[in-house]
């Protein structure tokens, strides 16, 4: 059972939501990171609305949800905030009348500030080039076995992530069971417990042949089949990947600042740009959704507009 957030709740409003937390794990099968957000959205609207007297979730009505939503905006929420706390607000009341547990459903016309949708940040090829250049340096001149070690594995942690546009999580429960090296691709696990596999390029290959070939000098007897590990000999930690990719990035002169994230930004930008199709590009990200895969026809787009307007003459 998931734990909820240590905020008081008043008693007839936390009932129900521990049910629901197992609801989401086991029904809908939701990522660790969501049912938390969730879990968070409804313990802000359980003691707000104890607040205002509400005692149970059958007296939550549709003006009620919007006065919250309300509120939130006068706090200073931010529009994707908002929406995601609607979201879970529909959630949790419709499992909750389908259930019987609420006589009727008060967040069936919920609506929230759609949620908007910035251009992410992202690297352009010179400055990939110039990304890999310094690790390959790096890994030339390495002074002893095990630093030579290191940069090897953050060089394949960045290959890795560039190539395959791995989530960090999806790089780091990377087993070695999950590379299949006559076809060139990545098995891992998703959100969701979704499995996938992705292609993986040939220097992405190469850099992590060469990674796996010293991976014994840092590798501990709690490594396991980890593919990467950390410099204590387990599997390595999403942190510890975050440092690597901005620790490079920093080395790059004008690169943006960025995580593993935007590596993979990067990866789905460039493929577009190439002329990749945008359902290949979805199933390589993993997107549940065609329309998060979208976003990245704005940056090419963007993009487009920008050498328009400093290359042509009309302009």
């Amino acid at each position: 059972m998931d734990s909820l957030p240590p905020e008081p709740v008043a008693t007839g409003l936390a009932r129900d939501l521990d049910a629901w937390a197992d609801h989401l794990r086991l029904g809908r099968n939701l990522s660790e990171h969501t049912r938390r957000a969730y879990a968070g959205d409804l313990v802000d609207l359980a003691t707000w609305a104890a607040t205002r007297g509400v005692s149970a979730w059958g007296q939550v009505d549709h003006r009620l949800l919007r006065a919250w939503l309300a509120d939130l905006h006068r706090r200073g929420a931010e529009r994707t905030t908002m929406a995601r706390r609607a979201t879970a607000a529909r959630v949790f009341f419709a499992w909750s009348h389908a259930d019987g547990r609420i006589a009727s459903d008060p967040g069936s016309a919920l609506q929230a500030p759609r949620a908007s949708r910035t251009l992410p940040p992202t690297l352009d090829r010179g400055a990939v080039e110039a990304l890999f250049d310094h690790l390959e340096a790096r890994v030339a001149a390495a002074e002893d076995d095990a630093e030579r070690a290191l940069a090897r594995r953050d060089l394949a942690i960045i290959e890795v992530l560039y190539s395959a546009g791995l989530r960090v999580a999806e790089l780091c429960g990377l087993d070695a069971t999950g590379i299949d090296e006559a076809r060139g691709l990545l098995r891992v696990r998703g959100k969701g417990d979704k499995d996938r596999s992705t292609p993986l390029g040939e220097p992405a290959r190469r850099a992590l042949d060469a990674w796996l070939a010293d991976r014994h000098r840092l590798a501990g007897p709690d490594a396991g089949a980890a593919v990467f590990v950390g410099a204590r000999g387990s599997r390595i930690d999403p942190r510890v990947v975050r440092r690597v990719v901005h620790d490079a990035l920093d080395a790059v002169p004008d690169a943006p600042s960025l995580g593993p994230h935007g590596l993979r930004h990067a990866m789905a930008t460039h493929l577009l740009e190439g002329g990749a199709d945008l359902r290949a590009v979805q199933e390589i990200l993993g997107h549940a959704s065609l329309g998060t895969t979208q976003i990245y026809t704005h940056v090419t787009n963007e993009r487009l507009r920008d050498a328009f307007r400093q290359a042509h003459p009309r302009a």
